[in-house]
């Protein structure tokens, strides 16, 4: 694992790398290529899904670079607006691009909507979606399902079956009807990937599934 710290116009951002591994027998490498997520408006790289990601994926020969905005790297508690958030990504992508690898632009929440909006015109080779905000709480009519359209590039949106911000069935047909996007739902989860003790399956199994998940799809990813 190392650190290095990016200057952006929104201040100081800081890259976590998490290098490849060396294979076992019984895992499938995939050519090269780097996933950079950033984190949410609510936290940070601790995130859970953040740690499983980056806690697998380097066996399977994925560089995995965790993203931290520079409000966060400042100690502030309040992320900035959406625009500043695409200024620090935008200032942070020539690091993420300087392995000369394919770059998977990716974030969860708040993360994954700055990734969608800035993943065409930085030549993402994809896009990982962790806990796509689809509306507000509460809020279904007020959509932001143009915004993951928009990314034009294939996507994988990985969601709860009980994120309060946009369940699996309330993301219009249209959005994986062709065009390379897929859903993956993790059941029984929260915005934050967490599952009740009441559900079917283990937090451990519901971690498991989204990194076995995006594993299988970052190497179909890797093959184009």
């Amino acid at each position: 694992m190392q650190s290095e710290i990016v200057d952006t116009p929104a201040g100081d951002a800081r890259i976590t790398w998490h290098l490849p591994k060396k294979a076992t027998a019984s895992k499938k490498t995939v050519v090269g290529l780097v996933l950079a997520v950033s984190h949410g408006a609510g936290g940070g790289i601790e995130a859970r899904d953040l740690q499983a990601l980056a806690a697998t994926l380097p066996a399977l020969g994925v560089t995995v670079a965790l993203v931290e905005q520079p409000w966060r790297v400042a100690g502030k508690k309040l992320a900035p607006a959406p625009k500043t958030l695409d200024t620090g990504w935008r200032a942070l992508w020539p690091a993420l691009a300087r392995p000369g690898l394919p770059v998977v632009a990716g974030g969860r929440s708040a993360g994954a909507r700055v990734a969608c909006r800035t993943a065409r015109e930085l030549g993402a080779h994809a896009v990982l979606a962790l806990s796509f905000p689809l509306h507000p709480p509460g809020r279904p009519s007020r959509s932001r399902a143009d915004e993951l359209l928009a990314a034009g590039v294939p996507t994988l949106v990985v969601q709860g079956g009980n994120d309060p911000f946009g369940k699996p069935a309330e993301f219009p047909e249209d959005a994986f009807a062709g065009g390379g996007n897929e859903l993956l739902e993790v059941p029984y989860a929260d915005h934050s990937f967490a599952v009740p003790k009441r559900a079917t399956l283990t937090q451990d199994e519901a971690l498991t599934l989204l990194t076995d998940g995006v594993g299988k799809w970052i190497r179909s990813q890797s093959a184009r």
